[in-house]
């Protein structure tokens, strides 16, 4: 293979960095592709993670040893992320959002992969030192939101159901209350899903009274996993006891008023 000029190959390594982020890379893989030596490589990553951490793009991690390598880890500075979560309560704000009914419109915000990413990496930043093993959601709208939450990880994404499904297997179920509107509904979790004694990250996209959450917190019980934390994308206010008590919202919303076609959701960081 032709050698890398060092422009190349750092223009090179930061992309494969950026990519997989949490993903460890051997220096010797880095070393067979360029055609370059360890001591070349290491000053390539010192200038790129000063770069990184210059412009608050992130960071990287070296690990020592025969095992060892590099890893992109997706760290998002407090005014930085303070400055994109009033962006999105900006968006979140407009009067043609609301629904009949008094709800919020967020499936366009849910599924724009760029913005999803940002706040995936929002959660990193908050939670990567409770060292999940696992990311965990409910089925639908908060799919996209935990999807590239576990990206930023590098961890597998389970996905609790509305009741169950025949092709994945023995699942264990549970039927728990809704925080807001008092049902009886169920949820379930294959049993291959996720092993015993491994440590979740919950996170979904919106929180009324917790019902959702709680449910999964106790079938999570029932296949004996911990829950290290939860995230959620927007709180509300009203009610302020809810039924899980350890959590963090990004945003918060106060009040749909939909006859003066007023929104008021702010920052919760």
């Amino acid at each position: 293979m032709t050698k890398a000029r060092r422009t190349e190959r750092m223009i090179a390594l930061t992309k494969f960095l950026t990519e997989r982020p949490g993903h460890l890379f051997s220096l010797n893989h880095f070393c067979e592709l360029f055609g370059a030596a360890k001591s070349t490589l290491s000053e390539d990553i010192v200038t790129i993670r000063q770069a990184m951490e210059q412009f608050a793009m992130g960071s990287l991690e070296t690990v020592s040893g025969a095992a060892g390598g590099v890893r992109f880890l997706p760290l998002r500075s407090q005014d930085g992320t303070c400055a994109f979560l009033h962006e999105l309560a900006e968006k979140l704000a407009s009067p043609e959002r609301i629904i009949p009914g008094g709800f919020l419109y967020m499936a366009d915000i849910l599924f724009t992969p760029d913005l999803m990413v940002q706040v995936g990496e929002i959660f990193f930043s908050r939670f990567s030192h409770l060292s999940p093993d696992y990311i965990m959601t409910v089925e639908t709208k908060g799919i996209p939101l935990a999807f590239m939450t576990a990206r930023a990880f590098n961890l597998p994404l389970v996905i609790v159901r509305q009741g169950s499904k025949v092709t994945e297997g023995p699942s264990v179920s549970i039927n728990y209350v809704t925080g807001s509107g008092k049902r009886i509904q169920s949820m379930s979790l294959p049993r291959r899903a996720i092993p015993p004694g491994a440590r979740v990250l919950v996170i979904d996209d919106f929180m009324k009274a917790g019902g959702t959450v709680r449910g999964m917190y106790d079938l999570a019980h029932e296949v004996d996993v911990e829950i290290v934390g939860t995230g959620v994308l927007v709180g509300t206010a009203q009610p302020q006891v809810k039924l899980v008590e350890d959590y963090l919202a990004l945003l918060i919303l106060h009040e749909v008023d939909q006859q003066r076609k007023i929104v008021d959701i702010r920052p919760a960081l």
